[in-house]
């Protein structure tokens, strides 16, 4: 699942209102918070890992109304600890977006 311009940047904006500074300081910060769950999540193994990095993560993702990453929070929430296909599906979505 790609990144795709929205809410979350609506909800960046927002928040910046007119300093593309902070805005830029604003996506960097959410950047490293979702790249610093996913890697809970690579490296977890038992389930109460697992769900606890995954909550974080759909609870980073609400906060900024990233629809697609509550959307891969969940697939990770229902998912078996260290599924590689969810954190391929969230390391790509961090990609695209580290891009974006």
């Amino acid at each position: 699942m790609a990144y795709e311009a929205g809410a979350l940047d609506a909800t960046l904006a927002a928040a910046a209102g007119e300093d593309s500074a902070l805005f830029a300081e604003l996506r960097q910060a959410f950047a490293e918070s979702l790249a610093r769950q996913v890697d809970l999540l690579r490296r977890s193994r038992c389930d109460g890992n697992w769900q606890m990095a995954a909550l974080r993560l759909k609870g980073l993702a609400a906060s900024f109304h990233a629809d697609q990453l509550i959307v891969l929070a969940d697939e990770a929430l229902e998912a078996a600890p260290g599924e590689p296909a969810v954190v391929r599906r969230l390391q790509a979505f961090l990609d695209d977006f580290a891009r974006g």
